[in-house]
């Protein structure tokens, strides 16, 4: 019987199959390679305007939120077409949902990003 590994171990493993995945994410689709640009952009953008502690953690929170709609929105693409590589109705709703939630995602990242730099522009 193979011995088996630590909790620590396993751990260990996980982070590096997530970060396998991020890197994944970010060689292959271009929707996350272009919010990993905007990303860069609006981090720039902080450190020129030198916003605040509470207006990072919000950044910071919109930046995460839609990277991570969009992996999902990935896995999910993926999962449905592998499942039915052929047009169904019922996973082209599925991607639109999923779509979707990518783009109520962005809306809030965009109206925090203008309550944020809206005040230092005008």
């Amino acid at each position: 019987m193979p011995k088996k590994e630590t909790f620590l171990v396993n751990r260990i493993k996980s982070v590096g199959y997530a970060y396998k995945g991020a890197i994944l994410l970010l060689k292959t689709e271009s929707s996350i390679k272009i919010q990993f640009v905007i990303a860069l952009c609006m981090t720039a953008a902080g450190f020129y305007f030198d916003i605040s502690p509470t207006e990072w953690i919000f950044q910071t929170l919109a930046i995460g939120l839609i990277m991570t709609a969009e992996g999902l929105n990935t896995a999910i693409e993926a999962i449905a077409d592998f499942i039915h590589p052929e047009h169904h109705s019922k996973i082209g709703f599925i991607k639109d949902v999923s779509a979707g939630a990518v783009f109520i995602a962005a809306i809030a990242a965009i109206i925090i990003g203008f309550i944020i730099y809206l005040p230092k522009l005008f």
